[in-house]
């Protein structure tokens, strides 16, 4: 049930009845001022002209024709140059304690994206290291999102994208042979760019034990020794800690079988086919400057090697090659730029731009004690998730990364995330959970049965106004999928958690001498309770009984 889409059909039987064709312009959404009614609509202004009328004499008609022939309008009324104001009533409010009711853990759900395929590519940090609390925000964006958009009726799953043929995973090999070289008093010398976190002496430690002969092997041999077994111990750590965070990956995609199963050649053969590659100087180029990029990209370099740039774009066919409608990929604010020349090759892969989402995830301050704590991936310095989920608990830790809006920077406070009173984000919306269950288990134990109860008597304005934040859950969905904004999802619950803690510090919920009121108001608060629940699932985060 939804209030927009039930004038939305109003309004149009009206524009139908006046001979008028619906307005594109035409907007149905809540005035920011809530004294002024539940919605508004310049549908007047817009249909004045078309009708020969004045804007505010067709408002006021509208607002006559509202209220005198729709039964779920208590009033209407003509607003400025040409609004219309409309209030529904009390008995369209308390319908969506039944929808609640008959939805369950579905409530919310709508079919919008019905019979469209999702692929969301999220985390595919490097296996180099542990992920950091970075990478974290991303896990969190990229599963929440995954959870909302099926919400919305997509069929939707998940990747990781494992950058195992680049640089950086030759780089990591070398610096875990040196690190074994070290620990035998072999003589060492030390590259700039080597990986020297704690993490990489414990995996030569741990493959010297597995495998003492190693340092005997040819250099080249002993380093491929060290990158596989690096790689795999590092890949299948970042899994448990996914696991952990309640992130679920149905698939990690190898960089490498791009160009063990050809799907490189068959990227470019789909580029060439649009006329904007060429050869100059003994590499392959694409024209990207045409498509709004700043200058032409190389994708084969002239020893043959491939760049980045072209095993993405072979990775990006490949998913449309899997069957997929949408591509939403989750990536680290640095790569902004990186943008236009990826939407530039897709389309010249004949797919529409709108077919690929980008979500740009900016950097997290992790503060403890009033202080950043620095983070660097060679340097050793970074906190990793899995401590950070260790100190906080998943719970936190989701809800925070997902309370702001993700291309935000974000200021993560350790102390406050930890504390158990109403300044924690976090405990603040699982307190409502909690505190509704407490009343609900007092409401049992006192034997009162709330199964004939009669929410018709649910009238007054602390009642209604939650009410309608419940019936407003939808919208808010709807508006974080349209808009791949999962922090709309956080801000909705904070929302109606508030009107739950004032509710309950205002109303003598079991003492009231009304019993029926009673009874109404636990059905009522039986309904808040599925919704904070649904929510909460939509990010990942539990919905605890008692706290």
């Amino acid at each position: 049930m939804q209030a927009i889409d039930s004038l939305r059909g109003e309004l149009q039987t009206i524009v139908t009845q006046w001979g008028c064709a619906w307005p594109e312009k035409c907007v149905v959404e809540a005035p920011k001022d809530p004294r002024h009614g539940d919605l508004s609509t310049n549908l007047a202004l817009l249909l004045a002209k078309p009708l020969g009328k004045k804007p505010r004499e067709l408002a006021e008609e509208l607002a006559r024709l509202l209220q005198e022939k729709v039964a779920i309008i208590a009033s209407a009324q003509a607003a400025g140059p040409g609004f219309c104001n409309v209030v529904f009533s009390a008995a369209f409010w308390q319908q969506v304690i039944g929808d609640v009711q008959q939805g369950g853990c579905n409530y919310g759900h709508f079919t919008d994206g019905a019979g469209k395929k999702v692929l969301v590519e999220f985390v595919s940090a490097n296996p180099t290291g542990p992920l950091h609390v970075g990478h974290g925000r991303g896990a969190a964006v990229g599963d929440s999102l995954a959870r909302l958009l099926r919400c919305a009726g997509y069929t939707v799953d998940t990747e990781y994208y494992i950058n195992d043929a680049g640089r950086q995973m030759r780089i990591l090999g070398l610096s875990v042979w040196l690190r074994a070289r070290e620990l035998r008093n072999l003589p060492v010398e030390w590259p700039e760019d080597y990986y020297h976190g704690s993490y990489i002496i414990d995996l030569a430690r741990e493959l010297l034990e597995r495998e003492p002969d190693l340092l005997e092997r040819e250099r080249e041999e002993a380093i491929d020794r060290c990158y596989a077994y690096a790689m795999q111990s590092i890949l299948d750590g970042i899994k448990h800690d996914l696991a952990e965070f309640r992130v679920q990956q149905d698939t990690f995609f190898s960089e490498k079988s791009l160009v063990k199963d050809h799907a490189v050649d068959r990227a470019f053969e789909a580029l060439d086919k649009c006329g904007r590659t060429y050869h100059q100087d003994n590499a392959y180029w694409f024209a990207t400057s045409a498509l709004g990029d700043d200058r032409d990209r190389v994708l084969r370099k002239s020893d043959g090697s491939l760049t980045y740039f072209a095993s993405d774009i072979a990775y990006h066919h490949n998913k449309y090659e899997r069957g997929y409608d949408w591509l939403v990929d989750v990536w680290g604010a640095d790569h902004h730029g990186y943008i236009p020349r990826m939407r530039a090759a897709i389309e010249s892969m004949g797919r529409s731009q709108e077919s690929f989402d980008v979500i740009l995830i900016q950097l997290v301050n992790l503060m403890k004690d009033g202080h950043p704590l620095g983070m660097s991936t060679r340097a050793g310095t970074f906190e990793t998730l899995h401590d950070v989920v260790k100190e906080v608990g998943v719970d936190a830790a989701r809800f925070m990364f997902l309370s702001r809006k993700s291309d935000s920077p974000l200021d993560f406070d350790l102390d406050l995330v930890r504390q158990r009173n109403m300044e924690n984000p976090v405990y603040y919306v699982q307190y409502a959970h909690a505190r509704i269950s407490a009343l609900l288990r007092r409401a049992e134990e006192r034997g009162i049965d709330c199964t004939d109860a009669d929410i018709t008597c649910l009238t007054e304005p602390c009642d209604l106004t939650l009410l309608r934040k419940m019936a407003a859950y939808e919208d808010a969905l709807r508006g974080a999928a349209r808009t791949l904004g999962v922090h709309h999802v956080s801000r909705y619950l904070t929302e109606l958690a508030g009107l739950v803690h004032s509710y309950y510090a205002s109303q003598q919920i079991l003492g009231s001498e009304d019993q029926e009121l009673i009874k109404a108001r636990l059905v009522l608060f039986q309904a808040l309770a599925q919704v904070l629940r649904n929510g909460l699932d939509v990010l990942g985060v539990d919905a605890p009984s008692q706290m």
